[in-house]
C-alpha cells in the first residue's frame, strides 16, 4: 500500500507547515482530517521516493571510482589548467595534457 502525505491546513484553509504520512490502499478515499487531532488536512502531491538501479539514491556508488574501474571504464579527473589525470581503470594514457 502506498503512503500519502497529506498537509495540516490552518483556520483559513492555508498550509501550516505541518505534514503527516499515511499508509492508506489507493482505493481508500483522502482524509479531510487528521486523524489524531481532528484538524483539516489535504493531500499533497509529492514526487515518489523510488530507489532503483538507476535512481539517484544509487547513483553516487555506480559511479564511484572502484565501481568504474570494476566495469572496465577509464576515468579522468582535471587537475590544473589544461592537465587531466587518470583516477579510475588501467586503458589509456594516465594523464591528458592540452598541449600535448
Amino acid at each position: 500500500m502506498p503512503i500519502y502525505v497529506y498537509e495540516v491546513l490552518g483556520k483559513d484553509g492555508t498550509p501550516t507547515g505541518e505534514t503527516l504520512e499515511v499508509v492508506q490502499s489507493m482505493k481508500d478515499e483522502a482524509l479531510t482530517k487528521h486523524p489524531e487531532t481532528g484538524r483539516p488536512v489535504r493531500r499533497a502531491i509529492v514526487a515518489p521516493m523510488i530507489a532503483g538501479k538507476w535512481s539517484d539514491t544509487k547513483g553516487k556508488g555506480a559511479l564511484s571510482n572502484k565501481n568504474l574501474e570494476r566495469l572496465g571504464f577509464t576515468k579522468y579527473e582535471r587537475k590544473g589548467k589544461g592537465y587531466m589525470e587518470r583516477v579510475a581503470g588501467t586503458r589509456g594514457p594516465k594523464s591528458i595534457s592540452a598541449d600535448d
